[in-house]
């Protein structure tokens, strides 16, 4: 991209509330694509009882996006916690783990120190990696805030590969 441009990521559109957004951002192979993409749409939970709602976003405008480009480009959508990221990581792993992103975070530069220092020295954790068959979980639950992003993310760092599994 040429210094001083501006990138133009392709609009989301007809995205439910509780439907989990997942974008692609590398194209590089079809066949694990098509693997994640697999997983995302099986029915979830301890008895497979939920079904999946997921919108995937595979669009070539998308491609060698970054994670900043995709929080900026996904940031009106007030009723979205969480975005996933099929990027390379995702293509090369055994595990297809997608990069999970929180969107709401603190600016910490607007924080008075005085009554934040503790946020200010560590701030909460803006993304994970979770297998493709843990994105409705951690959607659902940070959507309906009965578990915050930062409980996911300590818990995909407590595994040996920092990858989410679903329970």
């Amino acid at each position: 991209m040429p210094e001083g441009f501006e990138r133009v990521l392709p609009e989301i559109v007809g995205r439910g509330m509780f439907d989990a957004l997942v974008i692609r951002t590398d194209f590089s192979d079809g066949a694990s694509w098509a693997v994640v993409v697999g997983e995302l749409r099986r029915s979830w939970g301890p008895d497979g009882e939920f079904p999946a709602r997921v919108q995937v976003v595979d669009a070539p405008g998308w491609s060698e996006a970054t994670a900043d480009e995709v929080l900026a480009a996904v940031g009106e959508d007030e009723y979205l916690s969480v975005v996933f990221v099929a990027d390379r990581h995702t293509m090369e792993s055994p595990t297809r783990g997608v990069l999970a992103l929180s969107t709401v975070w603190e600016d910490e530069g607007d924080l008075d120190p005085v009554y934040y220092q503790e946020l200010i020295e560590s701030p909460e954790p803006r993304d994970f990696r979770a297998a493709p068959a843990a994105v409705h979980a951690v959607h659902v639950n940070v959507t309906l805030g009965n578990m915050g992003f930062a409980e996911f993310a300590a818990a995909a760092s407590a595994e040996p590969d920092r990858v989410l599994r679903p329970d």
